[in-house]
Order: C-alpha cells, then structure tokens, then sequence
C-alpha cells in the first residue's frame, strides 16, 4: 500500500492495537482501514474519494461506524491521554476542566442541525469540549450554533460528570456566567469559576487557564476535515474533534 505522511507509524498503531486488543483473523488490515480514516481526517476529503491504495471507502466507513457508536474512539482517547498525563507526572484522572465552544459553518450535508451565531456571524455548529490543563479532550458534544453557551454547557457538565468522577472544577470564560453556575455546582457538584479580563487595553493578553482550551482548537486547524463541520450528524462530527485528539496525542508518545 502506498504511504502517507497521514499514516500510522507501527509503533503508534502497536498503541492501538494494544487497546484494541483485536486478535481476530480479519480478511481486511485494521491499520489500513485507521491509516484511510486518518488521511480522511487530514486531507478532508470525501468518503468516496479516498485512494485506490485505501481499502474500498465504504469499507472504512464501515468499520468508522462501528467504532463510533460503539465507543472505541472515546476509549482510545481516554487511554492514550492516560498514558500522557502520566508521562508528565499527573493523575491519569484529571481534576480540572476548561471549557469553550467553536463556532464552524457547516456545509448543507450539516443542516440536520444547525443555527445562526450572532455573537461570531456564523451559521453552523458549535464544537463544545472540556480539556485538561495539558489541553487533551475530555469530552465533545457537537450541536447548533445557535445556543448560547450558558445553555447548551448543561449537556456538556453532564456528559463530564458521568466520565469523570474526580473532577472538581471546570474554568470558563465570561459567556458561562449566571445560573449556571449554581447548576452546576447543585446538579454535578462542579465549581465553575469564570475567569474574565480585567484589563482595559485593546491588546491581547493570554488569560490564566482560558488559553490552554483556545490553544487545544488551535491543533484542530492541522486537520482540514475540521475546517468546516462537513458531517450529517453530530455525532460523527464528535467523533471526528475524538479522532483528531488521538492522531495528536499518537504524535506525541514515544515507544
């Protein structure tokens, strides 16, 4: 097969496979079908135009599918960024979130759900995540752009207390204040603590804690498959935010 800088190198997919723990005798190479996801995810271009070096595309896409609604991507993440945290003598559990919401335009395979930013002049979708303070995901939740990020935060608190018992506190810009801060606090014993500027100068100033989330968006402009929100649902374009996180946290481990 022919070889993309997209690929996995065999020690990243040794780390995969290692999770995966697949030791059945498949017709198809899983690394093949990984390496098309992942050059997918890079290059942003469409399921039927994946190169002929590729499996067949709806071959992959089965299998991406698959591992989508049955969880293996958010098990890759929470592994892979385990094996971080710890090499930089953390908890594997993290105790503190930071969270933030992107505003990208879907195109018109996204208008299942989608809404009109006033704030940003965006009509698309919000990517909501929470990340540590080493900027690795925690969680995702894609929806319409339109829901202010006091609201639409509710759903995304929930789906962080279900996955992470140990964390206690969760930093957010001045777009979080109001009731959800006793919300969270009554609902998932959370202390969200805003961090707003103080300073009356036009220039930029990096803000405690609110960079590292505004800087983990950032490393999703290396991947074109998140230029735009190019999905039908929202949970492929969740999936893809989870897949862009572990290709980054793969760069990232040595073996």
């Amino acid at each position: 097969m022919r070889k993309y800088p997209s690929n996995l190198s065999d020690s990243q997919w040794n780390t995969i496979l290692e999770i995966l723990q697949d030791k059945r005798k498949r017709q198809h190479n899983l690394k093949e079908i990984f390496d098309a996801i992942f050059y997918l995810l890079k290059t942003g271009c469409q399921w039927r135009m994946l190169p002929f070096s590729f499996p067949k595309w709806e071959l992959v896409y089965y299998y991406f599918s698959k591992w989508k609604k049955d969880g293996t991507f958010e098990l890759l993440n929470e592994i892979i960024r385990g094996k971080i945290r710890k090499k930089k003598n953390k908890n594997e559990q993290p105790s503190v979130g930071i969270i933030d919401s992107q505003s990208v335009k879907t195109t018109r395979s996204g208008a299942m759900e989608r809404g009109f930013d006033g704030g940003k002049k965006i009509k698309g979708r919000k990517r909501h995540i929470v990340v540590d303070t080493l900027g690795l995901l925690l969680v995702v939740v894609a929806h319409a752009a339109n829901r202010h990020d006091s609201k639409a935060a509710l759903k995304v608190l929930e789906k962080l207390n279900e996955q992470f018992y140990t964390i206690k506190r969760v930093f957010a810009d001045g777009g979080y204040r109001g009731e959800l801060i006793d919300i969270a606090k009554q609902k998932f014993n959370l202390i969200l603590e805003v961090i707003l500027r103080t300073d009356k100068e036009e220039q930029f100033k990096v803000l405690p804690k609110r960079w590292i989330v505004e800087r983990t968006f950032s490393w999703f402009e290396s991947y074109r498959r998140l230029s735009k929100d190019f999905e039908y649902q929202t949970d492929t374009a969740e999936a893809m935010v989870n897949l862009a996180m572990i290709r980054l946290m793969l760069n990232r481990i040595k073996i």
